[in-house]
């Protein structure tokens, strides 16, 4: 639960922010879809403070809603997709236990070593560390585990780690106006939320722009666009 005096400063009551912001998060809404919804409710709000709210209460409910969800499992698959981000392409590195949970997201410039260190950082500090981790074969991967995870199996098999990187279309589905216009400043607390919300940032972006973009940085277009299943939601309506 967050605190009330979070929301001191803010015109609007604490209940009217939070369903606004839940409504932008898990429905795939623009800022104005969200207006005209509260609107039509009475509540005379404009796009422009929606977004506010979001940049500054996705992050506190995420971590509100963090003690509800299950434990972390012990088997890790771990994958980065694509977004654009105020019109550049970057890398969303995800990790997901066994049952589909979100563990830790991170939208990064690069795709490289000290990407995927600061990544798998982030995702440890949040316990336990796991005993098996899947990933593709890229080589930053095989020298991050080694240096953090030594103990953990780290499994590179091929189609080991389908179900990560099938779940990524339906998660960046979720927000289908993101693709384009969302800044980095914007993407941040988006991407902090969808650890516990179970939301995605960006939306599938299959363009020959992006074919072109995976080409040039070594990423092939087979075998990574495909979208079956739903991540799981840590944040009840």
């Amino acid at each position: 639960m967050v605190e009330r005096s979070a929301f001191a400063g803010f015109r609007f009551p604490p209940e009217v922010i939070t369903v606004a912001v839940r409504w932008y998060l898990r429905y795939g809404l623009s800022y104005r879809d969200v207006e005209e919804l509260l609107a039509e409710r009475g509540i005379e709000v404009d796009h422009v403070s929606v977004y506010r709210w979001v940049q500054r209460f996705a992050p506190l409910f995420a971590e509100a809603a963090r003690p509800c969800r299950h434990a972390p499992g012990d088997r890790w698959l771990v994958d980065e997709s694509y977004l654009k981000v105020a019109g550049q392409w970057r890398y969303l590195y995800r990790a997901v236990d066994q049952f589909g949970q979100v563990i830790d997201v991170l939208v990064s410039e690069h795709r490289d070593t000290a990407a995927a260190r600061r990544f798998f950082t982030r995702a440890l500090a949040h316990p336990p560390a796991p005993v098996e981790v899947t990933t593709d074969r890229a080589a930053a991967y095989l020298k991050v585990l080694d240096e953090l995870l030594p103990a953990a199996r780290h499994v590179i098999e091929q189609y080991a780690n389908n179900p990560i990187e099938a779940d990524h279309g339906r998660l960046k589905a979720r927000l289908p106006h993101s693709c384009a216009d969302r800044d980095s400043g914007g993407t941040a607390p988006l991407a902090t939320g969808s650890r516990t919300a179970g939301v995605g940032v960006g939306t599938p972006c299959s363009s020959p722009a992006e074919a072109q973009w995976r080409r040039g940085h070594g990423k092939g277009t087979s075998g990574r666009a495909s979208a079956t299943s739903r991540s799981n939601s840590g944040i009840a309506g």
